[in-house]
């Protein structure tokens, strides 16, 4: 519980409003969840047909694949509706599991005509 007042804390000072901030940390859950799931569990992973975009999931042990809900897309649409609303600030969203997925960059984060990739880590954090 602690984590989730301290980070909604550092949105709503951001000037993120409190709803929205909830939002953003429900966002960033479900791409966390969403990027463990491409890296794979013991029974598969989670691929996405290039093709067609649709989402399977991939069981190694049988190599049978079943179609499964995109979570990422869903979470990204709504991601950028609410920072449609913050033109000052960006958001990034980082693909390994072992961190936050989701980071709001606020103006001076990244130092001018550098890349995001390297400056992401000085935003916000948005975590579980």
């Amino acid at each position: 519980m602690k984590n989730e007042q301290d980070c909604i804390h550092r949105l709503t000072r951001a000037g993120v409003s409190w709803d929205n901030a909830r939002a953003l940390r429900r966002i960033a859950m479900q791409l966390h969840r969403w990027h463990e799931m491409e890296c794979g569990t013991e029974s598969g992973h989670v691929e996405r047909d290039e093709k067609t975009g649709k989402t399977a999931w991939y069981m190694e042990r049988n190599g049978q694949r079943m179609p499964c809900r995109d979570m990422e897309k869903g979470a990204l649409k709504r991601l950028a509706s609410i920072m449609a609303e913050y033109p000052a600030l960006a958001s990034y969203v980082q693909g390994d599991p072992r961190g936050a997925a989701l980071y709001i960059v606020r103006p001076g984060d990244v130092p001018a005509g550098a890349d995001v990739d390297s400056y992401y880590n000085n935003g916000i954090a948005v975590y579980r």
